[in-house]
């Protein structure tokens, strides 16, 4: 695992220095703390932040071919890197290290740019052919590892992080107002836009080829069509989920340094935990939060499942106080991040560093076999279809504004008049809090939203594409696509990096991927019951009972009392002091009426506040401080207190506290 950058120039006798390549790999060093590569020659630079796994001691980047003419930079892991070596060699290919990124320079001497399609794992790549002059740059199928880029003056920058790029070309720091308008409607921005706007994301399943000053985009990977092949029988399908994961969980298992798991105690984590026991022949050393408030605390599941499967577990219990954490981790973010799990995600990755270089994780089940509640609850409104359009129409212009906010079924009734596939975007957005006078953003900031600019288009686009599909399966392609790697795998790469721990996410291994995108839909959701296969895979596997019969929690954070209580006044005066105001995002007269409604506790707007205070302390810890520089917001001092010994650890009590020094 590492972080990478580079630069490459279009102009002849161009010629890019190792500072300046030194400048962008120093933005990263938490991605890669054990050691910095750099190639500069000529027109080209390519840098490299290592985190070491795989051939400790041989296996330094950049990583050239036999006559040094292709470079490569590479992020991730590449799981059946021997298998290629060993065709690879065959082939007359010489190797001069024992890791994985040796095998993509010389696929790409076989396959050019295509050489992407051979490799099964999570990356982020760089390419470098002396030659042609030509960059290559590719991401991972799921978008597990980031990857950005820009085009400035002729020279193409990319990075890891756009905090990499920012080192490297500070003129392009400006900032896109219509990006952030996408943030507070998702928060997150989907690709490829960035909070940048010289500054993109690369999709996942994209490559990028640079030379002679054009920029080439193509698709070389999408999400196979669902339904496509029926089991036999349910005893066949549970051979070959069962076969199939086991195999991706046990190739992620590979690595020259301490391993472990994140486990929650849901059922995703549960599985990976019980096939990572199987499979391991050392003992298995596992990791889960807690919560002083018992409403969202799951480490008792946790618990055991980790007795289940005899691993050494340990744990620790979070409090509220997180003013200085989410002050240091939005002035690491390149990005405002509004899923507030971010949090217990950054303090379990911290907690398994002190153990462990990589942790395997379940992230990824709930878009594959429809976990999210959200799917219920569309499928259920299914049965309001035969409404004509012009009846929701009606009562959306005309009876929806009328109606006074809280009135009985007054939302239900908005959901339920949308016409297919609007009602499907509706729920996943911020959007149905921003219309009518009771918006919380600014004319001018909401405006941004119009004439296709807002994230509704970008999900419409892939609704389009899925258009073929059950509703259901329409569902997941839509989250596959924005959610999982906008959000959920965004959130597990940026906290588990900034502690230099490598996440790996089996369920998201592309084969398996494949095959649980081709099982029919009643295999995923059967009638009220979610995950219905993946449960019983579960069950079979020995993950507790209670742990499968319970209702799905996720890692939630009890922010409607938090802010209520603990938090309030520092809601209350970030987001409505004069400051906070002059950036002209925010309505004040109905923020104002926003907070008071929540502190009173007449309704939850809980998720609301934390997405906008998170975009206000993004500019002020991330985007007001000069280039390379953090504003003097460390990382929290944490005294970690572990207890007991044998199979099952005691209770670590860690306080959501920092100290900046």
């Amino acid at each position: 695992m590492c972080g990478i950058a580079g630069i490459v120039s279009s102009e002849n006798g161009a010629v890019i220095d190792r500072e300046s390549i030194h400048r962008m790999c120093e933005q990263i060093v938490h991605r890669g703390p054990d050691d910095e590569g750099i190639y500069a020659q000529g027109s080209a630079g390519l840098g490299i932040r290592r985190l070491s796994i795989i051939d400790l001691s041989g296996g330094h980047q950049p990583i050239h071919n036999e006559d040094k003419s292709v470079w490569v930079v590479f992020n991730g892991e590449i799981y059946n890197f021997l298998q290629l070596r060993t065709e690879l060699e065959a082939h007359g290919h010489r190797f001069y290290t024992h890791s994985d990124t040796e095998v993509i320079v010389h696929l790409y001497e076989e396959l050019g740019s295509d050489c992407v399609k051979k490799l099964r794992g999570m990356f982020a790549i760089a390419v470098y052919d002396e030659r042609q002059r030509k960059l290559l740059l590719a991401r991972d199928r799921l978008g597990i590892k980031p990857l950005h880029y820009a085009v400035s003056k002729g020279r193409l920058f990319f990075g890891s992080e756009i905090k990499a790029i920012l080192a490297g070309a500070p003129e392009l720091r400006e900032v896109d107002a219509a990006g952030l308008r996408q943030y507070v409607d998702c928060g997150y921005i989907p690709e490829p836009r960035t909070a940048f706007k010289h500054i993109s994301k690369l999709a996942p399943g994209y490559l990028l080829e640079f030379a002679n000053g054009q920029v080439k985009t193509r698709q070389y990977w999408e999400l196979p069509p669902f339904s496509t092949h029926e089991p036999k029988s349910e005893e066949e399908c549970l051979d070959e989920l069962e076969c199939r994961l086991s195999e991706a969980v046990r190739i992620r298992l590979i690595a020259d340094v301490p391993l472990g798991a994140l486990l929650s105690g849901g059922t995703d984590s549960s599985i990976v935990v019980a096939l990572m026991a199987r499979a391991s022949g050392r003992s298995l050393q596992t990791f889960s939060i807690g919560f002083d408030e018992a409403t969202f605390d799951e480490a008792h599941h946790a618990r055991k499942v980790a007795e289940r499967f005899g691993t050494e577990h340990h744990e620790f219990v979070v409090r509220p106080n997180i003013h200085e954490t989410l002050n240091y981790l939005t002035s690491v973010l390149d990005e405002p991040f509004g899923d507030s799990s971010m949090l217990p995600t950054y303090f379990v990755s911290r907690m398994a560093r002190q153990f462990v270089t990589v942790a395997l994780s379940g992230d990824g089940g709930d878009e594959l076999f429809a976990g999210y509640e959200r799917y219920q609850t569309q499928m259920s409104h299914q049965r309001f279809n035969w409404l004509p359009a012009w009846v929701g129409g009606l009562y959306r212009r005309a009876l929806f504004p009328a109606l006074p906010q809280g009135t009985p079924g007054r939302r239900f009734l908005y959901e339920i008049s949308l016409p297919w596939p609007e009602r499907a975007l509706h729920a996943p957005t911020f959007q149905s809090v921003l219309g009518g006078k009771a918006s919380l953003l600014s004319k001018d900031f909401q405006g941004l939203g119009k004439n296709g600019g807002d994230a509704l288009q970008v999900f419409r686009e892939y609704l389009r594409k899925a258009g073929n599909y059950d509703s259901l399966s329409q569902l997941l392609y839509l989250d596959t696509k924005t959610y999982l790697p906008g959000d959920i795998l965004t959130k597990v790469d940026r906290m588990s990096m900034a502690t230099s721990l490598e996440a790996r996410v089996p369920i998201l291994d592309h084969h398996f991927v494949e095959w649980v995108v081709g099982l029919p839909v009643h295999w995923k959701m059967r009638g009220p019951e979610q995950k219905y296969i993946f449960k019983k895979l579960a069950a079979r596997v020995g993950v507790p009972r209670e742990v499968l019969n319970r209702p799905k929690q996720g890692f939630a954070m009890p922010l409607v009392r938090w802010i209520r209580n603990e938090l309030k006044q520092d809601f209350s005066r970030l987001l409505l002091e004069p400051r906070t105001m002059e950036r002209g995002y925010f309505n004040r007269q109905a923020l104002s009426t926003v907070l008071e409604e929540h502190v009173r506790g007449r309704r939850d707007h809980s998720s609301k506040l934390w997405r906008l205070l998170a975009l206000e302390l993004w500019h002020r810890n991330f985007l007001e401080v000069s280039p390379g520089s953090s504003g003097g917001v460390k990382a929290p001092d944490i005294d970690f207190q572990e207890a007991g010994s044998g199979p099952q650890k005691s209770r670590s009590l860690l306080p959501f506290t920092a100290t900046a020094r």
